[in-house]
Parts: C-alpha cells; structure tokens; sequence
C-alpha cells in the first residue's frame, strides 16, 4: 500500500532538499506537488487543499535549525500532519460490558465476515478474551457457512440460527447463548450489499437498536479509494459508528481511503487488515502509518510481531546454544516458522528504516523459504541435530528426497556454515555491541 504516493512525496521534497534555507519559492513548489500527489491517491481535493495549506502555514512560520535541513524540516512537518489527518493516536477497543457486544457493518466484498473472525482471533489470543462470532447475514447462507469455517480455524464458537430470517432477533438469541457459555466478547456479522440501499440500512440499524452494541466497526475495502470514503459518510449518518477497519492493504490501493475517511466522518481507524489468513490483522497507529507512507519503515511494529512470536525462554536457550555453536537445523527451522508468522515477507521488510523503497519494485514471494524448509525436512532428526555428520551421502538421499539437485543442498549447507560462523563472531562482540536473542 501506499508505494505511488510515497514515491509521489519523495519526489516532491527533493524540491526543497539541497536548499540553503526555506523560502516563499521552494515551499511552493513543494507544496504544489505534495497536493497532487495526495489527489492522484484519491484523496479528495478539498481534504488535500486543507491539509497542504497546513503545511505551508507551519513550515514559513519555522526557522531551520543549523542541525537541520529545509528538506528535513518539511518531512517532518509532513509526517506530523500525516499523523493528524488520520487520527493522530491510536484508537483502542471499548471492551468494557459483559459481554462486550461489537457489531460488524459494510458491504458485501468489503471484507466483513473475514475481518470478524480475524477479530475474534485478535480478542482472543492478544487479549486474552473468549469471544463468540454471530452470523446474522439473513441473505446469504455461504457467509454463515465461511464463518463457521473461520470459526473452526481459530477455535472459536460460532452461533447461527440459519432458518431464523429476523437478524434482529438472532443477534438477541446470541448474547443470550454467550452468557450462558460464558462468552465475555460477542462478534456480530452482519448482511451486506453491493451497495449502500435502504433495507441494509435499517436492518443493521434495527439491530443496533435492540442490543446497543459497545463498538460498531464500520468495515471498508481500501481499494475502492473516495468510493470508500463516500460509503464510510453514508454508514456513518445512520449507525453514527466507533470506528473504521480498512482491509485489503496489501493489494493495488492508492491510500486515499486511509487519508480521508477520518477527516470525513470523524471517526477512527481502528484496525488495518492485509490477506486472509487469521493473524493478519493489525491495531492502526497513524504515526507508523505517517512513518511508512514517508519511507521512514516501521520498526516499532516490527519489534512488537517479534516480541509475540518469539518466546522469552526459548530465546534464551537458544543463545546458549549459539554459544556453545550448538545451532543446529533443527533450530534453523524453527526459526524460519517463527519469522513466517510475523507476516508478508514484503510487508516486514518495508517496516526496515531504508529497506522499503529498495525493495519497492523486487518480488518477495512468501514461499521463499520453501526450498530450504523442503531440504531441511528431508534430513533424518539425527541429521538436523547434528550438521556435522552430514557427508556426500548423506547430502545425496536428502537432495533425492526433497527434489534438488546435489549442488543446491550444498549451496544451502554452505550458506548455513557461513551464518553459524557469524553467529560465534558475534558472540564474542561484547555485549554492548549486539543485540542477541532475547535482548529488548
């Protein structure tokens, strides 16, 4: 997401970079391109005149520092407005109540049922909450059908009433069950249409009637662009919603709906969700945003995917492995599932500060780490724990078994010989100097 009009505002500063001091002339100009690039996002021109008009009020009212570049000094006037215009801090769920009720409202193809059960995963295992998903979709039995299958996925109980055509009072039925199974949060799934029309409309307002849920999440499709923003206004004036989730950030969107919508309808953005698998769903922090749209990386949120996968005390066991150079496959491996957890390969490596706009146009495919998991899991457990013993034999019934020629599995161990071999350097360092398993 986002790559257009990153490389549409890096263009723009380089304006004013290499400047002496800031001037009526250079901001101008810089101002001009910034507007056209937030437009040529899909951003509406109303919203980019306002927030560029910001901009230069704050950067002709500033003075450059000696330490500082005019260059420097607009990127960060740019990224503090960014910041704003969406939100400027996180948005945190209301999880008070018993049970919290959050009822899920947007279109169909929008994203609904999916994000409701990526939610749910979420509540669960980050927040230590049991959660019930709700499928009151009246109109189509394949959405109940794919959230009892999410539901399954995540090990979480599904409550539907499929011959029930009164959402209404399935939604009732459900907080009722949730109680009696001591269910602390309930997820409702609601019906969508391809576009906004009145039955939708006062049917998912019935339902907010009746159970006066604590959260609405108003749920959006960040590829639709103004489209989306246009939506969001109409949900808004209805159901006057807590907050916005805007899925899809990983395919071809311009950024305008996560620029816009918050100006529009004054209500946060609270979640982002990219793919479908299940721990793909991510808090929304404007200032990380503002960060990434900029080039900047993210590297608080890359830190914090880290922290959960990677436990503490396995941590430390492995340090002492690696300095006694007891790394063996077996960890490799293990180490390989843990970083294949925290995401989109593409997606960690743009949150590297410098990293993102020199991966922009290479192809990281999540399968990457195939071949070597393939060769790895040819190896008998003996073999994994011990990489020493390994001789051409040995090397040949495992090229045999998982389908490489000979050269590539020596090519793999080479590598992997190579990177043990770094690991001791780096044990000697003093502690000071690296940053080991474990170390925060």
């Amino acid at each position: 997401m986002f790559e257009s009009l990153s490389e549409r505002l890096e263009s723009a500063f380089k304006q004013i970079r290499g400047q002496g001091r800031v001037t009526d002339l250079n901001v101008a100009n810089t101002i001009k391109d910034i507007r056209k690039a937030l437009i040529d996002a899909d951003v509406n021109y109303k919203i980019a005149k306002e927030f560029t008009d910001n901009i230069r009020e704050k950067a002709m009212g500033q003075k450059v520092l000696t330490a500082i570049s005019p260059g420097q000094l607009m990127v960060k006037i740019v990224q503090d407005e960014l910041a704003a215009l969406m939100g400027g801090n996180e948005s945190e769920l209301d999880l008070s109540g018993n049970p919290t009720v959050i009822l899920i409202a947007g279109l169909q193809g929008s994203g609904k049922t999916t994000f409701s059960g990526k939610l749910a995963n979420y509540l669960k295992t980050r927040k230590g909450k049991s959660p019930m998903l709700v499928a009151a979709d009246i109109y189509r039995p394949a959405a109940i059908d794919q959230l009892k299958i999410l539901g399954e996925q995540i090990s979480v109980d599904v409550f539907s009433d499929p011959d029930n055509k009164d959402a209404v009072d399935i939604a009732r039925k459900a907080i009722a069950a949730a109680k009696a199974r001591n269910k602390n949060v309930v997820i409702i799934d609601t019906a969508g249409r391809l576009a906004v029309d009145e039955v939708m409309m006062t049917e998912v307002a019935n339902i907010k009637a009746a159970i006066n849920p604590r959260e609405i999440l108003f749920v959006v499709d960040s590829m639709t662009g103004q489209d989306a923003v246009n939506t969001a206004k109409a949900f808004h004036d209805r159901l006057d919603f807590s907050g916005v989730v805007l899925t899809k950030l990983d395919g071809d969107t311009r950024g305008g709906a996560a620029l816009s919508i918050r100006y529009t309808v004054n209500a946060p953005i609270k979640f982002v969700s990219s793919g479908e698998k299940m721990d793909t769903l991510d808090v929304f922090y404007p200032d990380r945003m503002a960060q990434r749209i900029l080039g900047m990386g993210d590297i608080t949120t890359l830190v914090e995917r880290a922290q959960e996968q990677f436990d503490e005390e396995q941590a430390r066991k492995l340090e002492k492995k690696i300095r006694k150079n007891q790394f063996d496959f077996q960890d490799f491996l293990d180490q390989l599932q843990q970083i294949k957890k925290m995401g989109n390969l593409k997606d960690l490596m743009s949150m590297i500060p410098g990293i993102g706009n020199a991966m922009k146009n290479v192809d990281i495919s999540d399968d990457a780490f195939k071949g070597v998991e393939a060769i790895i899991r040819s190896m008998t457990p003996l073999e994994r724990a011990n990489p020493d013993i390994l001789d051409p034999s040995r090397k040949k019934r495992i090229a045999g078994g998982c389908g490489k020629d000979i050269a590539e599995v020596n090519q793999f161990m080479k590598q992997f010989e190579q990177m043990r071999d770094m690991m001791k350097v780096m044990q000697k360092m003093p502690a000071g100097m690296r940053m080991g398993p474990g170390r925060r």
